[in-house]
């Protein structure tokens, strides 16, 4: 058996190496915020590894202390074969669990509150609104406001509250960029909100943060933190440019299906309410892939001499007693009828595999 001193002096410099190397290159955006959420989000996570180390570092410390007192050959440690109970041990096995746990769900509730991605930040700006659409592979960002678009880039004033509208025009995706903190999804036919701000200037890298397909990995962009001043003058070269973000050209930008990073694209005038317009045309009724039944166009309808889904009806003549008879054919047609469009439609689905309920563009 090997000593655990020399092994612990032979071991020590390895893992101080080891540890040396891995930090030497740590530049993580979520341990190193660039805004007030990002910080909030830093705060609670070390305090909930904290509390819970308090568990078990205890526990590995015991458990490697106990294996190394009891060994077999420690004829010196105290031996009870038939030892089943401890009140003090189970108090302390219990108890502080417990509180840690109580501790972790109040910091929880109140932080799942305060984070909120849709809760609007307090400020005295004006908060900066960017609607964000996920194409396949890249962001467009509108900024109503301002009546501007852009492609794969954003800027805006640091210490300004930033008012994200998120949405999907393909696959559901994920906005996020980790220096500011939070992270939501877009989907499409939704809208989903997302509230931050930024309290250095910078450049922040920007990401989807969910697979989505085959340009996944060039789906980033970049987020510009600048001055009042500088933001101005980002305005005045974005407006500068002469192409226009209309239904178009936004359907040129979709077809678009970029596998490669898409470069940064300015739109100089914005077509207004494009967002509301991508969320639309997503929500229309019964959208099946074309599946489409008209139930109007399947009516039955009593005046004699009409079809009935390939059955013709004669024209009712003769007395009252004649038209009593017709009628009851004609219903006896139009149950038919039914049975059998209900029974295609039965068919129809069936063969399509139920295909029409996958979501748009997937």
């Amino acid at each position: 058996m090997i000593p655990l001193k020399p092994l612990g002096r032979y071991l020590r410099p390895g893992l101080l190496f080891a540890l040396s190397v891995f930090l030497t290159g740590c530049n993580s955006a979520i341990l190193n915020p660039k805004g007030q959420i990002g910080h909030d989000e830093k705060t609670l996570l070390i305090t909930a590894t904290v509390l819970m180390l308090l568990v078990v570092v205890p526990v590995i410390i015991m458990t490697l202390t106990f294996a190394w007192k009891y060994r077999a050959t420690n004829t010196k440690a105290r031996y009870e074969p038939k030892w089943s109970h401890s009140t003090a041990i189970e108090v302390v096995v219990w108890s502080i669990p417990c509180m840690i746990v109580l501790v972790l769900a109040v910091l929880t509730w109140r932080s799942s509150h305060a984070l909120d991605p849709y809760r609007p930040l307090e400020s005295d700006k004006k908060p900066v609104v960017i609607e964000a659409i996920s194409l396949d592979w890249k962001w467009l960002f509108i900024y109503p406001e301002e009546k501007i678009a852009t492609v794969n880039e954003i800027t805006f004033p640091v210490d300004t509250p930033l008012n994200f509208k998120i949405t999907s025009d393909s696959v559901m995706n994920a906005f996020f960029i980790p220096h500011l903190g939070s992270m939501i999804y877009s989907m499409t036919a939704m809208e989903t909100k997302l509230h931050l701000i930024a309290n250095e200037t910078g450049e922040f890298p920007g990401m989807s943060s969910h697979y989505s397909g085959a340009g996944f990995s060039k789906m980033h962009f970049s987020a510009h933190s600048v001055t009042d001043a500088q933001y101005q003058q980002w305005l005045a070269k974005v407006r500068a440019d002469t192409a226009t973000l209309d239904k178009t050209a936004f359907n040129a930008l979709v077809a678009e299906k970029n596998h490669d990073w898409h470069p940064v694209t300015y739109f100089g005038t914005a077509e207004a309410g494009l967002f509301d317009w991508v969320i639309a045309k997503h929500m229309g009724d019964n959208q099946h892939y074309g599946m489409k039944h008209d139930h109007n166009a399947m009516g039955h309808d009593g005046a004699a001499g009409e079809s009935h889904a390939g059955h013709d009806m004669p024209a009712a003549a003769g007395p009252a007693p004649a038209d009593v008879h017709a009628d009851d054919t004609h219903a006896a047609h139009a149950a038919g009828a039914d049975a059998e469009h209900a029974e295609y439609t039965a068919d129809e689905h069936a063969a399509a595999g139920h295909t029409g309920h996958a979501g748009s563009g997937e």
